[in-house]
């Protein structure tokens, strides 16, 4: 065995075995646990899964938490994408690399600081509310938190991140000269980024919807913090059965429903738009 092939398993032994018997048992046992009753029977049955649709509150929230998905995905497109734009194309790439940096920031302090950062801007005595006051604008604390407004706000804050990176880098490789000989040629703003900037950026956004919808549908913290009680998640319903319920079997099928439909999700959506999952990741 010579020196390269040692180096790689020394180096892959470890890994392989982290993943293994922290990721990849656990979640062995949680899916074997899912088609146990929580009777405490050695048996396997549906139940657990039925249990999804058969009672509408559970299958009705996984519906509005897939459909606030969808619809932040969307959202952090039409933001993401002008910003990606701006920083490959636009600006020079010093000028782009200290705007990235900032855009990281959040990522440093995690999401549970940035999520409460929005409660202290969005709060009835929060900032925006006592500027506006101070300003005379209103007269009483505009109703900005604790809703679903708040809650699509910190998910879209959380998650434009992973919509921005992956298309900045498919649109690094755009050659600039192709918009410059379409504009050449006659070609509008709107049908060079219709014909040109869209297709080649495709792989990216398509790369980077698939994480933000994944980061969003499986979120916890933000809906619960900023959505308050009036918001309906499937994070939520999950939690509650492992931790308040303690009917671990249950929320371990439920916690591969969401996996389940909402990979299935993906790869509609991935069919629908005509990518492949293997040049996505190209």
């Amino acid at each position: 065995m010579d020196g390269n092939k040692k180096a790689f398993y020394f180096l892959f032994i470890p890994v392989a075995l982290w993943l293994f018997i922290l990721i990849i048992l656990p979640h062995i046992d949680l899916f074997l646990s899912s088609f146990k009753p929580n009777s405490g029977e050695d048996v396997y049955t549906l139940e657990n899964y039925s249990a999804f649709f058969a009672d509408p509150i559970y299958w009705r929230t996984f519906i509005n938490t897939a459909s606030y998905a969808i619809g932040v995905t969307l959202l952090a497109f039409v933001v993401s994408f002008p910003i990606a734009f701006y920083l490959v194309k636009v600006i020079s790439p010093k000028v782009s690399g200290f705007l990235m940096l900032l855009l990281l920031i959040p990522l440093w302090i995690g999401e549970l600081v940035t999520i409460y950062g929005w409660v202290i801007l969005l709060g009835e005595q929060g900032v925006i509310n006592e500027s506006l006051k101070f300003l005379g604008l209103i007269d009483h604390s505009l109703p900005l938190i604790y809703n679903n407004l708040s809650m699509t706000i910190g998910l879209l804050y959380m998650s434009m991140l992973f919509m921005i990176i992956p298309i900045m880098t498919t649109m690094e490789s755009l050659d600039d000269a192709m918009i410059e000989a379409a504009s050449d040629l006659g070609a509008s703003k709107w049908t060079v980024f219709r014909r040109i900037v869209i297709p080649h950026a495709m792989p990216g956004i398509i790369n980077g919807s698939i994480i933000v919808f994944m980061l969003v549908i499986g979120d916890y913290v933000a809906p619960n913090i900023l959505g308050g009680k009036s918001s309906l998640w499937f994070t939520e319903q999950i939690y509650n059965q492992f931790l308040s319920t303690f009917n671990w079997n249950q929320g371990a099928a439920f916690g591969f429903l969401l996996l389940i439909i909402s990979s299935a999700t993906i790869w509609m959506a991935l069919r629908l738009s005509g990518q492949k999952l293997d040049k996505v990741g190209d």
